[in-house]
């Protein structure tokens, strides 16, 4: 019988392995010493805990198995960590054992499999279709954007699909552009158009706030089967903790750029931005931050960007092209997260209820809308129309009242004259069924021959 271990390489490597995992791992405990309102603190060695990082409480149902409550930190008091549960604290009491979760705990693990899930905001599947593929390499959610001096430059024009968009606000690929609309404008069916009829590789969805009754509404009628197929849809109703409709967001943000690093052109839209603000100020005020502008803290001013910024080109061949609802409250649109919004994102797509409430949908208002990369972005033949339709729009808005109350004599001015006579034309164009679709180059065409330029 010999002595010596195994020669082979490969067998001393596994031997190696056989013995590391019959180590047994350390972990790391505290303990819950107070609840106020959705705010843990937990007692224990604070050395192996960090900002951002994770524990789970453990709870001790009776007559049936422990639970647990994951939470994250979000700060520190004295020798106590402060902590927001993912979930209800339900059944959790004075002394319950809180673990100390490891480092990949604020990670996720996208691959090409995740494409036709819809998952939570701890990119847990939550269609019943089974679990998920790991991917390769595990996805911060909370990373940082790629540096300015590494990433390209936006793109060829990409075709959303929506008439009044691709020709009058045109928007190129790896831009990020704001949809600020107010409740009961159709911005979720705007969203819908987007998702099916946006020419890029990949659409990550993120419904952040969402009302409950309406997420199958969306998958199943608004996304369809053929939407869903080439869509990744992130979840978090609005009864979830705060930390769920935060996290919902960088979810979507983490998933996008596992696709654009894989060199996928990504459209990603989060609905909406304004409900993150929500949550993140609910997480600031819990942790005792200083209340700002109509409630909100610093760190919602601050997250905005950190999150905004992680869309566009990224420093190789995929981007990330971003369209991010601001709920405007009150139809205000200079409220402090539309304005903050507003400065970060690279244009701004406004809906207005009056233009819904005579029946023209998708109901936006072309001239309060602004696109930055244009008039580049436009087709250099095609500009002289979108600038004289805009003139027409402009004279038209201008002239509006006195031509419903009749005071407008005809002939008075030859420019009215001709906004009143295109006017019918226009408002169809800018008009879009949910079915339709419509190309750059069939809308350019279109217009064209509304102005007689055809």
């Amino acid at each position: 019988m010999s002595l010596r271990g195994p020669d082979l390489p490969g067998e001393r490597f596994a031997a190696a392995r056989a013995a590391l995992d019959g180590v047994e791992t350390l972990e790391v405990y505290g303990r819950v010493v107070a609840i106020r309102g959705l705010l843990v603190e937990v007692a224990g060695p604070l050395a192996a805990m960090r900002l951002g990082g994770r524990l789970d409480v453990v709870v001790e149902a009776r007559g049936g198995p422990a639970g647990e409550v994951p939470c994250e930190i979000i700060g520190f008091s004295g020798p106590h960590a402060l902590a927001m549960p993912f979930g209800s604290l339900q059944g959790v009491r004075r002394g319950c054992p809180a673990r100390v979760r490891g480092e990949g705990a604020g990670t996720i693990r996208p691959g090409p499999g995740w494409l036709g899930r819809v998952v939570d905001a701890l990119g847990r599947p939550i269609d019943g279709l089974g679990p998920l593929p790991p991917g390769p390499r595990p996805y911060p959610l909370q990373a940082d954007p790629p540096p300015a001096h590494a990433r390209q430059r936006v793109g060829a024009p990409l075709d959303l699909g929506v008439r009044c968009l691709n020709t009058f606000l045109t928007m190129c690929r790896g831009q990020r552009m704001g949809i600020f609309a107010g409740s009961g404008v159709g911005k979720s069916v705007l969203l819908s158009m987007l998702a099916r009829y946006t020419a890029a590789d990949v659409a990550v969805i993120g419904l952040v706030g969402e009302r409950g009754r309406e997420v199958q509404e969306f998958l199943q009628d608004d996304l369809g089967p053929e939407g869903l197929a080439r869509s990744v849809v992130v979840v978090a109703t609005s009864d979830e903790p705060a930390l769920m409709r935060r996290n919902a967001a960088y979810v979507t943000l983490a998933l996008a750029e596992h696709f654009r690093d894989a060199g996928a052109q990504v459209l990603c839209m989060i609905d909406s931005i304004t409900r993150f603000a929500m949550a993140q100020r609910d997480i600031g005020l819990a942790a005792g931050e200083p209340p700002t502008a109509k409630g909100y803290t610093p760190t919602v001013f601050g997250e905005l960007p950190r999150l905004l910024e992680r869309a566009g080109p990224g420093t190789g061949e995929g981007a990330i092209s971003g369209l991010f609802t601001v709920l405007v409250e009150g139809d205000d649109h200079n409220e402090p997260v539309a304005d903050a919004v507003r400065g970060i994102l690279d244009g701004h797509i406004v809906m207005e209820r009056a233009i819904a409430e005579r029946g023209r949908y998708p109901a936006v208002n072309v001239l309060r809308s602004v696109s930055r990369t244009m008039p580049r972005a436009c087709d250099p033949a095609a500009l002289p129309w979108v600038r004289r339709a805009r003139r027409v729009l402009a004279t038209y808005a201008d002239m509006e009242e006195l031509i419903r109350l009749g005071a407008y004599r005809p002939g008075a001015s030859a420019e009215v004259d001709e906004a009143i006579a295109l006017m019918p034309d226009l408002e169809a164009f800018l008009g879009q069924g949910k079915e339709e679709a419509t190309s750059i180059a069939d809308g350019y065409q279109r217009l064209a021959a509304i102005l007689g330029e055809a």
